[in-house]
């Protein structure tokens, strides 16, 4: 294979899983009423037991701005509850209400029963080579200008005369 072949094969698994990614997103949304980002918080918060914002954001690679916007619609869904803890009031940490252990589940699975299925029928090495792969696939995306880059892409918001 050369070189532009296996960019083109790279590109096309990518696009593969992305589109799964989106069409199983959609239905999650559509059967659950949560998002896949919202899904992955509220299973962090339940593994996690009583976070923080900050925890949250480290665990699932998701910026806090971002975090503290999904935090805020959970809240006001109803699955989570966020408290100041005596101890330090300094930090809110976020915990599952009733309603959100029992949306919890009743969710389907984030990426998706079948993926499950294939996933876990691999041996744990298998397993563990394919997760490797895949971080380190993720690690060769991230380039020091992708943040100057975002910021080119957003919308300019103009100051009022």
């Amino acid at each position: 294979m050369t070189p532009n072949q296996e960019i083109r094969a790279v590109l096309k698994a990518i696009r593969k899983i992305s589109r799964a990614l989106d069409i199983h997103s959609r239905f999650l949304n559509k059967q659950s009423g949560l998002t896949l980002p919202q899904l992955i918080v509220l299973r962090c918060v339940r593994d996690l037991g009583e976070p923080t914002g900050s925890a949250i954001s480290k665990e699932v690679d998701l910026s806090p701005p971002t975090v503290l916007g999904i935090l805020d619609k959970l809240t006001a869904k109803g699955l989570i509850e966020r408290t100041r803890p005596d101890t330090n009031r300094r930090i809110v940490i976020s915990r599952l209400t009733e309603k959100g252990t029992v949306e919890l589940s009743k969710a389907p699975s984030p990426l998706g029963d079948v993926f499950e299925r294939h996933f876990f029928a691999l041996t744990e090495v298998q397993r563990a080579q394919m997760l490797k792969s895949l971080e380190m696939l993720g690690e060769f995306t991230i380039d020091d200008r992708l943040e100057q880059k975002a910021k080119i892409l957003e919308p300019k918001i103009r100051e009022p005369k």
